[in-house]
């Protein structure tokens, strides 16, 4: 009965590695790519956000 229980553990913990490597690995696969900057903000950062008001 205990054997059948830890076989069964032994099963589902080499499952779920098996899982986790292959999601990984086709997760480096997948080529990430960055959107190039708009041109307005790398002349002016600050062109987009208004100066804070002081609290009185």
């Amino acid at each position: 009965m205990y054997i059948a229980i830890v076989v069964i553990a032994i099963l589902i913990v080499f499952t779920i590695l098996i899982l986790s490597v292959v999601t990984t690995s086709k997760a480096y696969t997948i080529k990430h790519t960055v959107d190039p900057l708009q041109e307005e903000n790398i002349s002016d950062p600050s062109s987009d956000h208004q100066p804070r008001q002081k609290e009185q």
